[in-house]
């Protein structure tokens, strides 16, 4: 791995970062410090001794912050949202044919390409074969798990938003059979959708937009915590997707972090502040690829690339 320096010297924090979960309650969504994936202990909100977490309903990340929303900003991201988050249709087998890994299977119509020593040790068995008893070559597409991290750091407004609402949309529909994970992070992170757990893009939206931005960019973190929720998943499906300027600006270097992942691809949003030469570092070093977000416009048409190779 390269040890070539950072163009940037990123700050390094003083207190651990702190990882935040969702909660849903009566008022909204609030957000609830959990144990670090570092220490497995509940972190400290800086300048106090007590653990990071509210119990206020719709707070933002604080106690005594208020998440406020420019509802045409809200109205537009959760239009861009909607458009592209309608299911795809079900499609029968032959349509996944060049999708996936060959196996193989009992014929049921969707394949014509005959394993045929499977076959031949099946026949032998039963000498009035059914359809079932001919083995086929077939593609079979197994279940993903994805995590998306967005970077919702102070640099990341405006168009930003709407890029960020697209790609949520855009793997709602992608990913409504497989399993994601939604993480925002800034100089800390928060989980919004624990991997697995049932998408609902509006809400999982509506919590991403209450959360200011503001502070600085670690990259590092998300891809730490992206590391801790696919540990448990096969190397061939799991993969990060990483939303961001790639402006890294505090914490540690994120290069070894991209490096331990099964594959991470870089989302990296250029229509302001940027580090290109960073996101495609990460990508290389997280076997995946690098595209570059103009605006909301690109998030479907990469998404759709990337989910090929």
């Amino acid at each position: 791995m390269s040890t070539r320096p950072l163009r940037r010297t990123p700050k390094q924090l003083e207190e651990e970062p702190v990882v935040f979960e969702a909660v849903p309650g009566k008022g909204g969504t609030a957000m609830r410090a959990r144990p670090s994936p570092r220490t497995g202990a509940a972190p400290k909100r800086p300048g106090t001794t007590e653990t990071g977490f509210t119990d206020d309903e719709a707070r933002l990340l604080t106690p005594d912050e208020q998440a406020s929303v420019d509802p045409l900003v809200r109205a537009r991201a959760r239009q861009i949202a909607a458009r592209l988050s309608v299911p795809r249709p079900r499609t029968d087998s032959s349509s996944h044919r060049g999708v996936g890994d060959l196996a193989s299977l009992p014929y049921r119509g969707g394949s014509d390409e005959i394993d045929l020593d499977a076959s031949i040790e099946m026949l032998a068995e039963r000498p009035v074969p059914d359809d079932e008893d001919i083995i086929v070559r077939e593609r079979v597409r197994t279940r993903r798990s994805v995590v998306l991290a967005v970077d919702v750091s102070g640099s990341m407004k405006g168009e930003r938003v709407q890029t960020a609402a697209a790609t949520v949309g855009a793997l709602a529909a992608e990913l409504h059979r497989d399993a994601l994970a939604v993480i925002a992070f800034w100089s800390d992170a928060a989980i919004l959708l624990p991997l697995g757990q049932e998408v609902q893009p509006m809400d999982l939206l509506e919590s991403m937009l209450r959360i200011p931005a503001r502070g600085l960019t670690n990259v590092a973190f998300p891809l730490e915590i992206a590391a801790k929720q696919l540990e448990r998943v096969p190397a061939r499906e799991a993969r990060v997707l990483l939303l961001s300027d790639c402006v890294h600006n505090a914490g540690p270097d994120p290069r070894p972090y991209a490096a331990r992942l099964p594959r991470l691809d870089v989302l990296l949003d250029i229509s302001g502040e940027k580090d290109i030469e960073l996101g495609r570092e990460l990508a290389r070093l997280g076997h995946g690829s690098l595209h570059l977000m103009r605006s909301h416009r690109d998030v479907a048409p990469a998404l759709s690339e990337l989910f090929r190779s």
